[in-house]
């Protein structure tokens, strides 16, 4: 039998945001974690990736005593509104108190601030733990090994697993086969994503027109994102620089600052749900879970929402010896889930079908941009 090298009350596999944030809650509850990262702390901290908080995520962080975590240098040198172009035409988008009270914060800052906060408050964190495996999911003391950074084989037994590990992570994977089911949405086009070096200021452009769907969106003070849409059959070779910069420009309508652009992809859009979401002493969150269109900008408050789930079931078990919560943690989140993609998928057909007639035609064109009117504010008299 394998003797564990330690124990914890929770083991969380992967340092992303999901992980990050139920250690947190953890630690601040008086409950025992270890997080196992595989990447380096370098480059989990400067990993560029999306991000924006709706008003739950935020206020969700503030109730946990950790606002802070949402706290960074300002990536806009105004105060201009974010605008929806339309056909070359600036709109703005309405906002009421709800949306207002969300937090357009980068993955990379939200990252850099919890693992801060995890550390100073004496968290475990691990980082270039490789070959993590899980055994005994199914039984009342699972372990979890690895290979830490100095390349020592490790044994950790713990009471609970937490798989936050991302899509293509080992968590969702040690789940045996027939288990899970995975329902996926394929939206039928890609965006095209380039990281480049020229600040988005305002930090999120967006814009619909025939050609297809446009974005520029804040990586930080001195990167952004440009999306563009495209079929899922090209590939970045495709999209030579000069061809990246001409689309954008025609599809805002007006010159954009250009600069240097460090990577490219085509991402296909799609929405993907695995049901349950958790087996055994297993517990699946954030993308290891699911994943949801980018359009919806809801990856990270829903990497939130399960990790306060969770967080508080597990709470509710130490405190109380109660498993009630533990036991609905997968229903919990996935009613939540299911709300959060419809919404996703609704929004993504209006940006997308309200543009390019040639993907659906023009009848689901018009009903799109129907829809589309109703997200921004009215034209002015001049208009």
């Amino acid at each position: 039998m394998t003797q564990a090298d330690e124990h914890a009350t929770v083991v969380i596999v992967g340092g992303g945001v999901a992980g990050l944030a139920l250690g947190t809650f953890l630690l601040r509850s008086g409950i025992g974690c270890v997080i196992l990262e595989k990447h380096s702390r370098e480059y989990v901290e400067n990993r560029q990736r999306a991000g924006a908080l709706d008003a739950r995520g935020v206020r969700m962080l503030h109730e946990w005593g950790v606002g802070e975590a949402v706290e960074g240098p300002s990536h806009s040198s105004s105060d201009a509104p974010m605008p929806l172009i339309i056909d070359g035409e600036r709109r703005e988008w309405r906002i009421d108190d709800e949306d207002a009270a969300g937090g357009f914060v980068t993955q990379q800052v939200l990252v850099r601030n919890l693992i801060r906060i995890f550390l100073r408050d004496g968290g475990d964190l691990r980082f270039a733990a490789e070959d993590v495996a899980l055994e005994g999911l199914d039984t009342e003391h699972p372990l979890v090994r690895y290979r830490d950074a100095a390349g020592a084989a490790r044994v950790v037994g713990c009471d609970l697993v937490a798989g936050s590990d991302g899509y293509q992570g080992v968590s969702r994977t040690s789940v045996p086969d027939g288990v899970l089911t995975c329902h996926t949405h394929e939206f039928g086009y890609a965006w095209l994503a380039v990281l480049t070096d020229v600040p988005a200021d305002p930090l999120a452009v967006m814009a619909v027109h025939s050609r297809g769907f446009a974005a520029q969106i804040t990586r930080g003070p001195n990167a952004s994102r440009v999306y563009l849409q495209c079929p899922v059959t090209d590939d970045a070779g495709d999209w030579p620089d000069e061809r990246v910069w001409r689309e954008l420009e025609a599809r805002f309508g007006a010159p954009v600052r250009r600069g240097l652009i460090a990577s490219k992809q085509v991402v296909p859009l799609r929405g993907v749900v695995f049901s349950p979401m958790s087996y055994g002493r297993l517990h699946l969150l954030g993308d290891a879970a699911h994943l949801i269109s980018p359009m919806s900008a809801e990856g990270m408050s829903l990497a939130l929402h399960d990790a306060e789930v969770l967080a508080r079931a597990v709470v509710h078990q130490v405190e109380k010896d109660d498993s009630s919560l533990l036991a609905s943690y997968s229903q919990t989140c996935l009613t939540h889930t299911w709300e959060r993609q419809a919404a996703a998928v609704w929004m993504t057909d209006a940006m997308h079908d309200s543009g390019d007639a040639a993907h659906r035609g023009e009848f689901l064109r018009q009903v799109a941009r129907a829809n589309l009117e109703n997200l921004v504010q009215p034209r002015t008299p001049e208009n």
